[in-house]
C-alpha cells in the first residue's frame, strides 16, 4: 500500500509537470477555423528574482542544519558528499570558502581529518532557533488544523503532510512534537493500508480565511477614513466581502470590458472554502470561484506564501482542485503567479509580496534572516527550503 501511495504522488507530480509547460503562453482557439490567438503571460520580474535571491541563503541554512545534525556539531569534509551528493558538494565547498564568518574549516594536520563547523558567532545566533521554534508552535498547530479543515473529510494522507512540511514550517519530528503532543486536535489512523492525519475537533472560530481577515481590516480602515463609496478601480481591486486582492504585473493593462467582467466576478458570492466541497456542483461559477479561495487559503497557510506547483497538485483529491490546475492559476494571474525560476515551477500568492520582500514573516523566517546576515548579504532570505532541526 505504501508503494501505491508513492505511485499516486508520482502521477500527481508528472501531471502537474506536463501542465507547467503550458503556462508561459495560453492559446485560445476561436471559432470559424481562424488562426489561434496567443495570450501573453506577463512576468513578474520581482517574484522571479525572489527565486534567485534564495539560492545562496538556502545553501547556508542547509549546511548549518547538516553540521548541527552531526556528532559534536562538526562535519568531516569526506562525509559531505554522502549528505548532499557529488554535484552539490562543490556548491557547499564554495559556500564554506566564501563565508568564513559562518563556517570554520579545521583539521587536515597529522591524523586529524579536515572538518567544517560553525564559528563561535554563528553558534551563538544558531542557539536562538529554539526560541523561534517555540514561538512558532501555536501557529503551526493552528495552520495544521486549518489544513485538515479545508479537506473534504477533515483528513489528509500523512505522506502528503510530510510532502509540504517544509512549506508549512513543520519540524522534521512533527509527528512526535506536534501530533502526539496535541491528541485533542490530531490523531493518525490507517485506512485501507494508508496512514492519515485526522482532525479530532472542528473549531468554527478557525474557519475564517486570510482573505476574510484582510477584508475585515480594510473595512475598518475605510470606516476610519470616512469613505463610503465602493467602486472597482483600474487595477481590478474592489472592497467587498467576496473580493480578492489583485496585483497585476507592470506590463498588464486591462481594458474596460475586462474590468467590467472582473467586477462581476469580484462581487459574485461563493461558499466558504471550509465547507465540504461535495455539497457543490463543479460547473457552478460560484464553485469555480470557491476553488480560487481554496488555493488562496492553502498558500496563505505556508510560511512564505508559495509552493511548488507539483506539491500543490498532489492535493487534487483532498481539496477537489481543478484537473487543469495551471490553467486555473494563469487565468487568475492577478492573484497567483507561477515562475519557472529554480529547479521546479513555483506558485506565489502575489499579495503577500512587496517587490521581492515577503510582507509578513514568522519567527522562523526572521531567525533565518538573522543567521544569513552573518554572511554580509543585504538581501533577506526567503529561507524555507529544508527541514529545520
Amino acid at each position: 500500500m505504501k508503494r501505491r501511495s508513492i505511485i499516486t504522488l508520482s502521477s500527481s507530480i508528472i501531471r502537474c509537470q506536463k501542465l507547467d509547460s503550458m503556462f508561459v503562453s495560453v492559446r485560445q482557439i476561436s471559432s470559424g477555423g481562424k488562426r489561434s490567438k496567443k495570450k501573453i503571460y506577463h512576468r513578474d520580474y520581482q517574484l522571479d528574482k525572489v527565486m534567485d535571491l534564495q539560492k545562496k541563503p538556502s545553501l547556508i541554512l542547509q549546511l548549518k542544519c547538516i553540521i548541527q545534525s552531526q556528532n559534536h556539531q562538526r562535519l568531516l569534509l569526506r562525509d559531505l558528499e554522502k549528505e548532499v551528493g557529488f554535484v552539490e558538494k562543490w556548491n557547499f565547498m564554495s559556500i564554506m570558502e566564501k563565508y568564513p564568518s559562518i563556517f570554520g574549516v579545521g583539521g587536515g594536520c597529522g591524523k586529524e581529518l579536515p572538518f567544517v563547523t560553525l564559528t563561535g558567532k554563528a553558534e551563538k545566533i544558531a542557539r536562538e532557533q529554539g526560541e523561534a521554534r517555540n514561538l512558532m508552535e501555536p501557529i503551526l498547530v493552528k495552520n495544521l488544523r486549518k489544513l485538515l479543515m479545508l479537506s473534504i473529510d477533515c483528513r489528509v494522507p500523512l505522506e502528503k503532510v510530510e510532502l509540504i512540511g517544509n512549506e508549512l514550517g513543520l519540524p522534521h519530528d512533527f509527528k512526535k512534537s506536534l501530533i502526539f503532543k496535541y491528541p485533542e486536535y490530531f490523531s493518525t489512523k490507517v485506512i485501507n493500508g494508508r496512514a492519515y492525519l485526522n482532525l479530532e475537533n472542528w473549531d468554527s472560530l478557525l474557519a475564517v480565511t486570510a482573505r476574510e481577515e484582510r477584508f475585515a481590516r480594510e473595512r475598518m480602515l475605510q470606516s476610519a477614513g470616512g469613505q463610503n463609496k465602493v467602486r472597482i478601480t483600474k487595477d481590478g481591486n474592489y472592497l467587498g466581502p467576496f473580493a480578492f486582492k489583485m496585483c497585476y504585473a507592470a506590463g498588464f493593462r486591462p481594458n474596460k470590458s475586462y474590468l467590467e467582467e472582473l467586477e462581476k466576478w469580484q462581487k459574485m458570492e461563493f461558499p466558504s472554502p471550509y465547507l465540504n466541497a461535495r455539497r457543490f456542483e463543479v460547473a457552478d461559477p460560484k464553485t469555480r470561484k470557491r476553488v480560487v479561495a481554496v488555493l488562496h487559503e492553502l498558500l496563505s497557510l505556508t510560511m512564505e506564501k508559495r509552493m511548488i506547483s507539483a506539491k500543490l497538485d498532489a492535493f487534487h483529491s483532498e481539496y477537489r482542485l481543478p484537473s487543469k490546475l495551471v490553467l486555473c492559476l494563469t487565468k487568475h494571474h492577478g492573484i497567483f503567479y507561477i515562475t519557472n525560476k529554480g529547479a521546479r515551477s513555483t506558485v506565489f500568492l502575489k499579495e503577500a509580496y512587496d517587490g521581492t520582500n515577503l510582507v509578513d514573516k514568522c519567527s522562523i523566517l526572521m531567525f533565518n534572516d538573522k543567521f544569513v546576515a552573518l554572511s554580509g548579504r543585504n538581501e533577506t532570505s526567503s529561507g524555507n527550503v529544508m527541514k529545520y532541526t
